[in-house]
């Protein structure tokens, strides 16, 4: 028996290992994954580490103690997570500001990490089986692309990718369509929880996911939150020795996921001051904060449109972790920025710092700019930059007046021709499409 065990954050699914609720995606009774207690760390391995993997190696062995996957941490960060993730200053900050640069993958976003090391670590545990496994993903922008690319001509599983037609950037979409052979994408007729409805209503299907052997690979996938955190460590370590301060986080907010690592990373002992979230329109979270009352909506598109998610999966883990209404307030804030700011935003800051900033990252930059002096001069600040702003060129390059560079690895997914299927969004739809 593993050392540590993983059960539903709904409380209806028996306990597995990490290796089965990486398999597995989504628990049986529709919550997520989660491990009974957490895990205690090598602190003094992390702080020693200077680079994600050697980082991974420290942070997360705790995670995979007595399991499958244990002696394999080591080739799986190795493999995963051989990427650039700088915490760079804004020199013409008047107090410490950072940023958070996770755009230096293969697809140009944050997710590229979680993505690739959940690959690996899928290619470890499905390799050999019979039959291929079929990973469903709703994406509101980046996570399709990067799955896509992290799991592109293994042979042992097919990806299937929901994005809600309209509601994406062009390079976005290009990203999400343009693999072929094992990626499937499907350009669904709604919104972004549309598409989230029908993956947990194909993971609801019993006969449908026997059939398809289904996992998930969004950030309901602990298999993708693990990763997530070892940035935040390495950061807050790195921000740590160079300045002698424990740092604070604001992160742009869609699905919760990329903020929940963060949350966690925390958890388990490392110098991370406060986090706040930074959301554009959809207040499902703010609101949640300031009411006490859990109220999911409709999403509403917007510029940020990765974050254009109106029912928040994650949630469910940080109220996990934080039962009461109140212990989610010690913990986080969050505050909400409109689409006319964060085109405000990008221009300010292009004009201030000489920094180009997606929308997502606008929006941390603009909860930034909303801090009181006096909380900027508190400690380092740092705003997380989910993606690369060429990834937006179309909304980016109009407000700051000259071209963004694009970097080569999206240069080369731009070159390639697309493939798309249109559907309604119903489970029939989707079910007939699977066959």
């Amino acid at each position: 028996m593993p050392d540590l065990q993983f059960v539903s954050t709904r409380g209806g699914a028996p306990p597995v290992s990490l290796s089965e609720a990486i398999a597995q995606g989504l628990a049986p009774d529709g919550g997520l994954y989660i491990p009974t207690r957490l895990p205690t760390v090598d602190a003094a391995g992390a702080a020693a580490a200077r680079t994600l993997p050697a980082v991974a190696r420290a942070a997360l062995a705790g995670f995979f103690s007595g399991d499958r996957l244990q002696s394999a941490v080591g080739e799986i960060a190795d493999a995963a997570l051989d990427l650039s993730a700088p915490t760079t200053a804004v020199a013409a900050a008047e107090h410490p500001l950072y940023a958070l640069e996770l755009f230096h993958g293969p697809t140009a976003a944050f997710k590229d990490f979680g993505a690739r090391f959940l690959a690996e670590s899928l290619q470890r545990l499905e390799s050999q089986a019979p039959t291929p496994m079929t990973i469903l993903v709703a994406t509101s922008g980046d996570t399709g692309g990067a799955v896509a690319a992290a799991f592109h001509r293994r042979p042992w599983v097919r990806v299937v990718i929901l994005y809600p037609a309209g509601l994406v950037s062009p390079r976005q979409e290009q990203q999400l369509c343009c693999w072929g052979e094992n990626v499937s994408s499907l350009r669904i007729a709604g919104t972004f929880d549309d598409c989230q409805r029908l993956v947990k209503a194909a993971f609801g299907d019993s006969a449908l996911a026997a059939r398809h052997r289904f996992s998930s690979a969004n950030s309901i996938n602990i298999g993708r939150l693990l990763p997530q955190m070892v940035y935040y460590v390495a950061s807050s370590l790195d921000i740590g020795r160079r300045t002698g301060a424990k740092p604070s986080y604001i992160i742009p907010a869609g699905n919760l996921g990329n903020a929940f690592a963060a949350v966690w990373a925390r958890a388990l002992g490392f110098p991370i001051g406060r986090i706040i979230l930074a959301h554009n329109v959809n207040r499902t979270v703010p609101d949640f904060l300031k009411s006490g009352i859990w109220q999911p909506r409709p999403s509403i598109a917007t510029l940020a449109s990765a974050m254009d998610v109106g029912n928040p999966s994650n949630m469910e883990r940080v109220r996990a972790l934080y039962p009461t209404v109140s212990g989610i307030r010690e913990q986080l804030s969050a505050d909400s920025v409109d689409d006319a700011t964060i085109r405000a935003r990008i221009g300010e800051d292009f004009m201030r710092y000489g920094r180009e900033w997606c929308p997502h990252t606008a929006t941390a930059a603009e909860v930034y700019a909303r801090l009181s002096a006096t909380e900027r001069r508190a400690h380092p600040w740092v705003v997380v930059a989910t993606a690369h702003p060429a990834k937006f060129n179309e909304i980016v390059e109009p407000i700051i007046g000259r071209p963004v560079a694009v970097p080569e690895s999206l240069d080369r997914l731009l070159r390639l021709p697309q493939r798309a299927l249109d559907l309604p969004p119903t489970l029939e739809a989707l079910a007939a499409a699977l066959a």
